[in-house]
C-alpha cells in the first residue's frame, strides 16, 4: 500500500468527504475551532499546551500551515471533514502511527506505554455535528482503512466522559474504553479516557 505521506487518500460516502486539509479551508475551520461548545471535545493531549481554541483567521491559517508542515515531515495526516451537502469543512481528523515506524514517526517513535504501534485518531467537529449518527458516519470512513494505512495493530481515540454521542458512535464501531494511560512523548504527562479498537475486531 502507498504511504499516506506519499499520496493522501480521499474517503467519501453519501454525506461526507475526507481529504487532506488545505489552506483554503481556514474560514470554514475557524467556525469549528472558535466554537466554544466544540472545544471541550478536542483532544489536546501532548500538544504543547495548545487547546485548539482559535478565534482569528490568522491563528487558524497558522494551525493549518503547521498541519501541512507536519504532513510533509511525516508526523501525522490531518484530513478536512467536508459536509458534501453544505459544501464546507465542518471538522478535521488527525491520524498517525504512534511509535510504530521510527522512519516515518520521528517525534512519535519512542512510545513506551500501551499505545505503541497504535493509530492515534483525533476528531475535531463543529458542535452541531457532535451527534452519534454524524460521528459514526465520519468515523466509518477512516477507521476501517486505518490499520493497513498506518501499519498498526490498534486504533485509539480520546473520548471525554461527558461525550455521550461520541462514545455511542465509537462503541458502535467496536471501540471499548481502556483503563490504560497514555504517557505524553513530549511532556511525559499521564492522559486517560482513551477508547481502543484492535485490528480484526
Amino acid at each position: 500500500m502507498v504511504s499516506p505521506y506519499e499520496k493522501c487518500p480521499i474517503y467519501e460516502n453519501e454525506n461526507y468527504l475526507l481529504r487532506l486539509v488545505e489552506a483554503s479551508d481556514a474560514p470554514d475551520l475557524l467556525l469549528v475551532y472558535s466554537d466554544e461548545k466544540a472545544v471541550p471535545y478536542f483532544n489536546s493531549d501532548n500538544c504543547n499546551g495548545d487547546d485548539f481554541h482559535y478565534t482569528t483567521l490568522e491563528r487558524m491559517q497558522s494551525a493549518i500551515g503547521f498541519w501541512l508542515w507536519a504532513y510533509q515531515d511525516k508526523g501525522f495526516v490531518r484530513w478536512a471533514v467536508i459536509d458534501k451537502n453544505a459544501g464546507q469543512a465542518i471538522g478535521t481528523i488527525e491520524l498517525f502511527n504512534r511509535g510504530g515506524n521510527a522512519q516515518e514517526q520521528d517525534s512519535q517513535s519512542e512510545s513506551r506505554d500501551y499505545f505503541n504501534n497504535c493509530g492515534l485518531l483525533r476528531l475535531d467537529l463543529r458542535s452541531d455535528y457532535e451527534r452519534r449518527e454524524s460521528i459514526g458516519e465520519i468515523l466509518s470512513l477512516i477507521v476501517p482503512p486505518a490499520f493497513e494505512l498506518f501499519a498498526c495493530q490498534m486504533a485509539a481515540t480520546k473520548i471525554p466522559p461527558f461525550a455521550n454521542q461520541r462514545k455511542a458512535a465509537a462503541e458502535q464501531l467496536g471501540f471499548a474504553a481502556s483503563e490504560e494511560k497514555l504517557i505524553g512523548g513530549d511532556d511525559h504527562k499521564v492522559y486517560s479516557d482513551y477508547y481502543v479498537l484492535h485490528a480484526g475486531n
